[in-house]
Order: C-alpha cells, then sequence, then structure tokens
C-alpha cells in the first residue's frame, strides 16, 4: 500500500462518492449524508492505509474495518467494490431483496468484517477485534467510524475504557464530527461537549483533524498506526455532511434521502469539477 499520491487519493475518493451517490439513487432509499462525510476516511483506509486482499477476504491477518455507524454502508461498500471484492454492477443492488448489499452491512459482503448497525455496538466489536490480535499475537490493526451522535451511546464509552485498559494501540477510532444527526444538530439533540477531550479523557491519542482534507487524513492515519505507546487512538475529524454536493452540505434533511433524478445528475455533475491534476 502507500503508494498513491494525494492527489490519487483525492481523485480514488470523488470516484466513491459518486458510487455511493449513484447507488442511493438508483435504490431510492439510503443515508448520502453521513456516507459522504465520511468518504475520505473511507478511501485513506481502503486505498492508502489496510494490508488487505480482496481475492482472500477472511485472511486472518488482514486489517480489520468496522463501520460502528452502520447506515452509511454505501460509503464502504463502493470502497469494497472499487478495491475488487465484487464486482461493481454489484453496486447497483443495494438494499435491493436478495443482494449481498444490504442497509447495514452484513456478512453476506465479501470485506464486511461484523454486522453493524445498532449504534454504539460496533466500536465495542472493533475493541475486541483489537483485543484478539493482542492475545493472539497477531499484527492486524483494527479501524473503527463512528458517528457524533452515536457517542450519545454509552456503550461507546465502554468500550474506550476497555481499549485503554488492553492498551490497544493496534485500534484506530475515526470520530466523524459533521454536528448533524437524525433529528437536528448535536448541539441540539445531546450536546457532546467536546469529544475530542473526551476521547483524551479515556487515554486515546487524539488527532484533531479536517476530516474532509486527504492531507491531513493520510497524515494523521500514518502517525496513528506508528505510534505505539500502549494507547488506543482516535481521528477525531471535523467535517460537512453530504460533503460534496452543495445541496446537501450541512442540510439534516440529507441524512437519509435519496435524491432525485434532477438532484442526481446535479450531485454528478458537481463531484466530477472536483477531480484534481495528478
Amino acid at each position: 500500500m502507500k503508494d498513491m499520491s494525494i492527489a490519487q487519493l483525492q481523485n480514488t475518493c470523488v470516484d466513491l462518492k459518486k458510487n455511493v451517490i449513484s447507488m442511493i439513487y438508483k435504490a431510492q432509499s439510503g443515508h448520502p449524508g453521513g456516507s459522504l462525510s465520511v468518504a475520505e476516511f473511507m478511501t485513506a483506509c481502503y486505498f492508502h492505509e489496510m494490508n488487505v486482499d480482496p481475492q482472500n477476504p477472511y485472511w486472518p491477518d488482514r486489517d480489520r474495518f468496522v463501520l460502528s455507524k452502520g447506515h452509511v454502508c454505501p460509503a464502504q461498500y463502493a470502497a469494497l467494490a472499487m478495491k475488487g471484492y465484487f464486482p461493481m454492477k454489484e453496486l447497483d443492488t443495494l438494499r435491493k431483496e436478495g443482494s449481498i448489499l444490504q442497509g447495514h452491512p452484513n456478512m453476506k459482503c465479501p470485506g464486511i468484517d461484523i454486522p453493524t448497525g445498532s449504534l454504539g455496538q460496533g466500536l465495542a466489536c472493533a475493541v475486541g477485534m483489537a483485543i484478539a490480535a493482542k492475545l493472539n499475537g497477531q499484527s492486524y490493526r483494527v479501524f473503527s467510524a463512528v458517528g457524533d451522535g452515536e457517542c450519545n451511546e454509552g456503550e461507546i464509552w465502554e468500550a474506550c475504557q476497555t481499549a485503554y485498559k488492553y492498551q490497544l494501540d493496534n485500534l484506530v477510532v475515526f470520530v466523524d464530527y459533521n454536528n448533524l444527526q437524525l433529528d437536528g444538530t448535536c448541539d441540539e439533540v445531546m450536546p457532546p461537549v467536546d469529544l475530542g477531550a473526551k476521547f483524551r479523557a479515556f487515554g486515546f491519542d487524539v488527532y484533531e483533524i479536517n476530516g474532509n482534507d486527504m492531507a491531513e487524513m493520510v497524515k494523521a492515519l500514518d502517525l496513528a498506526v506508528a505510534t505505539k505507546d500502549g494507547k488506543p487512538k482516535c481521528i477525531f475529524g471535523h467535517t460537512v455532511k453530504g460533503k460534496g454536493v452543495s445541496y446537501m452540505e450541512n442540510v439534516c434533511g440529507w441524512h437519509g434521502t435519496a435524491p432525485n433524478e434532477e438532484q442526481y445528475k446535479q450531485a454528478i455533475a458537481e463531484l466530477d469539477t472536483q477531480y484534481v491534476s495528478c
């Protein structure tokens, strides 16, 4: 890995976002806002950092990815297809009966390490995987993405305590801090106060970044995986819900709404302008 430039990763991220929009448009169902805000982390993990083999998706020494905020699975499905875990045409089957690409991650889909969707539980599963690596003397790392609204769940903090207790410096948690959840802003629903400070208080090394900036994301990931100090890692990303599509950005209504044909065409056209020269 690590053979792609920042510009190449940025363009890959644009491809991923276009696939997300296309999937949700064709399904007329899904969660575009959070899928777009987590896209840079997803891209950096799968195309820069993670040691995986799409031809052997359950290789015991692979790095693991746990999408704790499972409703934004279109971003992970797009990454898996682009990586070669399954044919790209499968993306057109999102949320259809019998598809491997259900509304939340499940083990029918190659590359999914554990089913998720009930908020708060995924991070606990990631912690368990990281503990297993330590106990078994394996070198794989575990990456997990959680939502800011999801951090209302007490299980998140129980998992964090456990990660610190067992010195899980093989665990990297991305907090997608876009300050919007289903019913409004996080401040309105349940004020998170200073989430970054909370993760620090629970014993994490915290890297606070612009979570939609690929260069910052790669720098934080590289530092997180290289720092072996016995502490779990948190990449705290300030993000924009719906990032990359103007009419979706910072709009709560795009949490779980599919675009119509006109909106779909506009979204793809806007994303097409975001490629950079390599």
